[in-house]
């Protein structure tokens, strides 16, 4: 149920039947006609371009085609008691009683579903993907939440979603992580002292995972790093990765799959791809151009073979082979994403982090190659956080090394704040993430503002002792909304829009901005009950009004839904 929507077809099939009589001999499938929400200064429902649109493609004055558009919806629809002219030719419209319950009692029947545009696209979303050599660190949280929440949102629109992590188990950084623990092992074993080298990782967790490994292989020396190194890659990554899941499961967060590349990598799927591509003509052998900018000393002029990237608008086409003829990392990832492509997936999208920004075009033009352009990736880049605590940069733990971990942030803050907080602005710029902030019981700390206005919706309904599911109808005779419960249901019938807008854009950050804005509306509804006996929800023990009591609902309704897909909880008493 979608108000903007259903107003808008109902005016543009009263405008085609009479296309002779406004004398629009181009319609143009009324391209960029829209139905919004006014501004706040003009009291109506709804407002449209429609005339200015069609004036401007048909040469046609576009307030003498509003004039002619208002006389024809009024003579068509009694669904709206006003129709205005505004500025240049906007129409502006305010819906009838009748229609205004219509809407909001649909809204209490399908509680559940209110918002949700029914769609049934099969998408993988791959995020968080970091390397297996350690626990994940503060940037990955923003990125693992903006995936698991951007799930949350398609999912509740119907599509089929796969939440997938792509497991970096395969190079040299596994290498080193492999020697990383051997090394430890050693100092632990046989008092060898650590002695931390440029590829070798320093936190304190690789100490943890070398007692479980030693404590798990008493009967291994662990002398000889090559001889041992099977089982150190096996089981490091094994205790690595139960790091990162934990951390992801105190987020709220689980994954549906994870992609080992090592696998990918042995069953010969980069091979199988890298002849996908040959055999359609985009690979062949060549050479490079040295890499711009700072000199590589590890390049050399060397016959390889060579993605023909630019085919598909990248700026440069890409080495598949390094200097000694071995795989590429983009290489490896072609056949990962040949993988998706084969799994039959129409969308696919990659949370990336802020310096993986330079990889996006080269991974999309080969999606397109490996498709014939039928799957459309998407990826999304999720900037930097910074984190603050008394005014100043938050610090990091020894056990991590030489990062802020998750679990530094999660010792300091709720799962249900960080994830908010973390969505609380759009992904594409940097987000400064304040433990002061987020830990004040106040307006400035959005989290507790919203789950706040729901508790005192709880706590209302039980002195009422209704539920919040309890069956409500609203009848005509009954109907009578104040200013600011118009107010309040204007931004309830956004709810669908933002959803939309939201999936359709992939930006989830427009719920919490939302949520936030309904719940400022609330809590001052409240507190203007508290100066003014005329906006007061309850008189000696009983609601005032049945309308009062359904606006409430409604916005009780918005808000769960809106939590649930953001994956944070709503306490009933605060």
């Amino acid at each position: 149920m979608n108000i903007f929507e259903e107003n808008l077809n109902k005016i543009t099939t009263i405008l085609d039947k009479n296309k002779n009589y406004l004398n629009l001999s181009n319609l143009n499938s009324f391209k960029g006609v829209t139905m919004e929400t006014p501004p706040l200064e003009f009291n109506f429902d709804l407002s449209s371009n429609v005339s200015l649109v069609l004036g401007k493609i048909n040469k046609i004055n576009p307030k003498e085609l509003a004039l002619k558009i208002k006389d024809l919806i009024n003579k068509n629809t009694k669904d709206f008691k006003e129709i205005e002219i505004a500025g240049p030719g906007f129409l502006n419209f305010k819906l009838t009683d009748k229609m205004l319950i219509l809407n909001i009692n649909k809204i209490l029947e399908n509680r559940e579903t209110y918002g949700k545009k029914s769609s049934n696209k099969n998408y993988n979303i791959e995020f968080v993907s970091a390397n297996p050599t350690g626990p994940m660190h503060v940037g990955h949280c923003r990125g693992a939440i903006y995936g698991d929440v951007l799930a949350n949102l398609l999912k509740f629109n119907g599509n089929k979603v796969i939440k997938e992590y792509y497991v970096n188990d395969y190079g040299n950084q596994i290498t080193n992580f492999a020697k990383s623990v051997f090394l430890r092992i050693k100092e632990i074993k046989y008092n060898e002292m650590f002695i931390v080298g440029e590829d070798l990782y320093p936190g304190e967790y690789i100490i943890e995972i070398a007692k479980k490994i030693i404590t798990s292989n008493k009967n291994e020396e662990f002398k000889n790093f090559d001889a041992s190194f099977k089982l150190l890659k096996k089981e490091s990554l094994k205790y690595s990765m139960e790091l990162i899941k934990s951390d992801l499961k105190k987020l709220g967060i689980e994954h549906d799959n994870f992609f080992s590349e090592t696998d990918l990598v042995e069953n010969n799927s980069v091979n199988k791809a890298i002849n996908q591509l040959k055999k359609d003509n985009y690979v062949q052998e060549g050479y490079l151009e040295p890499p711009k900018g700072e000199i590589d000393k590890n390049w050399k002029k060397t016959k390889r073979l060579i993605f023909k990237s630019t085919l598909f608008g990248d700026d440069t086409d890409r080495a598949m082979q390094k200097n000694d003829g071995s795989w590429t990392y983009f290489a490896n990832d072609v056949g990962y994403h040949m993988d998706k492509v084969q799994r039959k997936f129409e969308y696919l999208i990659n949370v990336l982090g802020a310096d993986h920004i330079g990889y996006i075009k080269r991974i999309t033009a080969a999606v397109s190659a490996l498709s014939d352009n039928k799957v459309k990736l998407n990826c999304k880049v999720c900037q930097l956080v910074k984190l603050y605590k008394d005014g100043k940069p938050f610090k990091m733990s020894k056990r991590s090394g030489d990062f802020i971990s998750a679990e530094d942030l999660l010792n300091e803050v709720d799962k249900d704040s960080i994830r908010f907080m973390m969505l609380n602005r759009s992904n594409d710029v940097e987000l400064d993430f304040d433990f002061d902030k987020v830990l004040e019981k106040s307006k400035d700390n959005p989290v507790f503002y919203v789950q706040y206005s729901f508790a005192r919706i709880s706590s209302l309904f039980r002195s009422l002792d209704n539920n919040l599911d309890d069956k409500l109808i609203l009848k005509l005779d009954q109907f009578k909304l104040n200013n600011i419960e118009i107010k309040i249901l204007r931004k309830i019938f956004e709810w669908p829009k933002i959803i939309d807008t939201a999936s359709f854009k992939y930006e989830p950050h427009r719920i919490p901005y939302y949520l936030y804005e309904l719940a400022t509306l609330f809590h001052a509804y409240w507190s203007k009950g508290n100066e003014d006996q005329n906006y007061k929800f309850i008189e000696e023990g009983k609601i005032k009004s049945i309308s009062t009591l359904a606006i409430i609902n409604l916005i009780s309704i918005v808000i769960q839904r809106g939590m649930s897909i953001l994956g944070v909880s709503l306490p009933h008493k605060m």
